[in-house]
């Protein structure tokens, strides 16, 4: 059994444009991962293929395809760099399981813009070996957006969600896990009064604020920077709720004194968790 419908492998500069879809058909196989035998998992769940997968292809560029109900994850991004992925439609049923819409892994430069994903699992995963990913006009859920098992070295920000003052809508079910941090300024930010620098509104303050909720942090270590290693602007109407923190420990980095967490508005849980977050119970 292939482990992907279609592959692509070494093609650099690949272009990809239309309006056709790839259906996975998935179905039949999650039901068998559905159906657990005596020995757990059945086997057929085991080796069911993802639908379409990119390996070592600079400069890809994918556009305007629907992609439904793969077996398993939709696309997979790896070992590629200065990839642009546009004006996609992912979707497969809330139930399907282990069926994300896009996996990235050990690639740099990844563009991911303006697209729908509603999946059984991640919407977008970024993997361990990647770095410069930037999501951008994303439409998400059902399914959630996973960023695991990376390392950030003196990097501008950490792990960061940003959100435009005076939009609408939502940012959830979004989770960090496994992060290792190396002198890295601001590891962890929320961030919902953003505004582009060349757009300033010149000190006004714009109403409303998309809203985040169900966003965990979890097994993140290393050391900040700065003295500031935590901190959650939200809005004092909106804010920002169920944030939860556990195992959470960034200690002082070079010519950094101490660690400190500020809030504002956030509202969770904090379990062993370094620095000590004063609004999260």
């Amino acid at each position: 059994m292939k482990e992907w419908k279609i592959q692509f492998s070494n093609v650099d500069n690949l272009y990809l444009d239309g309006d056709g879809k790839i259906d996975g058909r998935g179905s039949i196989w999650w039901q068998s991962c559905m159906k657990k035998s005596v020995y757990g998992i059945s086997f057929d769940c085991k080796r069911r293929p993802g639908a379409l997968h990119f390996n070592n292809c600079n400069g890809l560029q994918l556009k305007g395809l629907s992609h439904l109900n793969s077996p398993r994850a939709h696309i997979s991004i790896k070992n590629c760099k200065d990839v642009i992925v546009s004006d996609l439609e992912i979707s497969a049923p809330d139930e399907s399981p282990n069926t994300d819409g896009i996996d990235i892994s050990n690639s740099y430069n990844v563009q991911i813009l303006q697209s729908i994903i509603g999946t059984g699992d991640d919407c977008v995963a970024i993997n361990g070996g990647s770095s410069f990913i930037n999501i951008t006009g994303v439409v998400c859920g059902p399914g959630h957006v996973n960023v695991k098992n990376c390392t950030l070295t003196e990097t501008q920000n950490g792990v960061r969600i940003k959100t435009f003052q005076g939009r609408s809508g939502y940012a959830r079910k979004i989770s960090f896990e496994q992060i290792v941090l190396s002198n890295a300024r601001n590891p962890i930010i929320i961030n919902q009064f953003y505004q582009d620098k060349g757009k300033l509104s010149k000190g006004i303050m714009k109403a409303g604020a998309i809203e985040i909720t169900d966003v965990t942090y979890s097994d993140i270590r290393g050391t900040s920077a700065n003295d500031q290693a935590i901190d959650l602007r939200c809005d004092n109407v909106v804010g920002c709720s169920n944030i939860v923190m556990r195992n959470i420990d960034i200690t002082p980095g070079v010519d950094c004194p101490e660690t400190y967490a500020v809030c504002n508005n956030a509202h969770g849980s904090a379990t062993e968790t370094q620095p000590r977050v004063p609004c999260l119970s």
